[in-house]
């Protein structure tokens, strides 16, 4: 039997480090060749690690949350034959052990000659106490208060949904964590739910380390807040003749086409718009203090996942047509959902729309998505009076909230290119005039 030590792959183009955001494995499991071990996040991007052997876990290279070096020892795996590691190789474990004890100085003669004085006898060992018999899931007591149960995010969202506290379910991963096979175990065999004990005070306090996607959220949207001054702009627009046209291009195009939303329209509309204001289409490099105004336009559009807010880029919106658009939105929201968006997928953005569905708000002030310099809100749409000149009447109304880094983008620039979209979208006839 040999030692195969496995090193972090490089994950991206350019990349040196990368943040250890999930382990698949402990030690003592038996994995395959191409058995998922771990999850690594680095710009965005979370990329599974397959293991390159078979063979039995010995020992974990890293802890959750860990930035890791591209080419540091992820895991040690037992394999059949020789492995790649010298019997005498130092494991991880081996690095944090402490330094050997400087060596005494050697006693006098004289002193050695004198008799030793009497040492105070020293206490017994204590026994070690017996183990506690092994309990089902079911009935294992919940984790001491204030004690922090390890799971994955969908772990948690899966653990809400079922009604069940994760401080009651064992953890058999790494550190105690809980896997979905634990919580799966822990339902199966009856455990104790949410909502089935008396109400009482909820005194827990859950701790949760801002790590992965997370932290990178964080760490994006901070840069933005401190380095961008933000200038908002927020305007009303009909919508009721975009409305109809959509749903008339849906009901001739069914089942032969994809399904046109709102943001294949809106993202036309910025393409026209750009071509008047290009200092908008752009990217602001504030070390260097150099605009990049790209002619191709590559729209970012802000997505909701599992693991946090994400923002897939559909490159060149300006060659395609709505309905090429359209598919790729969709495609790109799919892989960004079920996290197998590619790195190149997730660069390259010039400007961003953000959306908050239906479940939408009157107004919003969107942060810009650094280095971009402007962001486009949507905002819920909803039935309003609007007076004609002779009576209220009742129409499709929606505001956009524009935000631009007021560094780069003036207050009169910023206000020609929202009233461009308004015009666009409030006569969407515009949206296919060549020229």
């Amino acid at each position: 039997m040999g030692v195969f030590a496995m090193r972090l792959p490089d994950v991206g183009e350019g990349i040196a480090e990368a943040e250890l955001t999930e382990w698949h494995v402990k030690p003592g499991d038996i994995v395959r060749e191409d058995d998922i071990l771990a999850a690594v996040m680095t710009d965005k991007a979370a990329v599974e690690v397959p293991s390159a052997v078979s063979g039995k876990v010995l020992e974990l290279g890293g802890e959750i949350g860990q930035m890791m070096a591209i080419g540091s020892v992820l895991i040690r795996i037992e394999v059949e034959g020789e492995g790649n590691e010298t019997p005498g190789s130092a494991s991880v474990s081996d690095t944090a052990k402490p330094a050997a004890p400087a060596p005494q100085p050697t006693p006098d003669p004289e002193e050695a000659a004198q008799p030793a004085a009497e040492e105070a006898p020293q206490p017994a060992p204590a026994k070690a106490p017996a183990p506690a018999a092994a309990k089902k899931p079911g009935h294992r007591l919940p984790r001491p208060e204030g004690a922090k149960p390890l799971a994955a995010p969908s772990v948690r969202a899966r653990a809400r949904s079922e009604g069940v506290d994760l401080r009651h379910v064992p953890g058999t991963g790494p550190g105690g964590r809980i896997s979905q096979e634990d919580l799966d175990s822990w339902i199966e065999s009856g455990g104790i739910r949410q909502g089935s004990v008396t109400r009482g005070r909820n005194t827990g306090v859950e701790e949760q380390r801002v790590i992965g996607m997370r932290r990178k959220i964080a760490e994006k949207m901070a840069l933005s807040k401190r380095n961008i001054p933000h200038i908002t702009i927020v305007e009303e627009v009909e919508m009721g003749a975009l409305e109809d046209l959509r749903a008339a291009l849906n009901k001739k195009h069914e089942g032969s086409r994809p399904k046109l939303t709102l943001l294949p329209f809106l993202m036309r509309a910025i393409v026209e718009a750009v071509r008047e204001q290009p200092g908008l289409n752009a990217r602001f490099d504030d070390e260097d203090g150099v605009i990049y105004r790209h002619g191709g336009v590559h729209i970012g559009i802000a997505t909701q996942t599992p693991q946090g807010l994400n923002v897939p880029v559909l490159h060149h919106a300006e060659a395609n047509s709505l309905w090429d658009n359209a598919g790729e939105l969709a495609r790109l929201a799919e892989a960004a959902r079920d996290g197998s968006i590619k790195r190149e997928e997730l660069t390259g953005g010039t400007i961003t729309i953000t959306s908050l569905g239906p479940l939408g708000a009157i107004a919003t002030t969107p942060i810009i998505n650094h280095p971009e310099v402007a962001i486009v809100g949507v905002n819920k749409m909803q039935i309003r009076p609007v007076w004609d000149g002779q009576q209220f009447r009742p129409r499709k109304m929606m505001n956009i909230s524009c935000s631009f880094d007021h560094r780069v983008v003036d207050g009169w620039d910023a206000a020609v290119f929202v009233q461009k979209l308004k015009s666009l979208l409030e006569t969407p006839a515009m949206l296919f005039v060549e020229g």
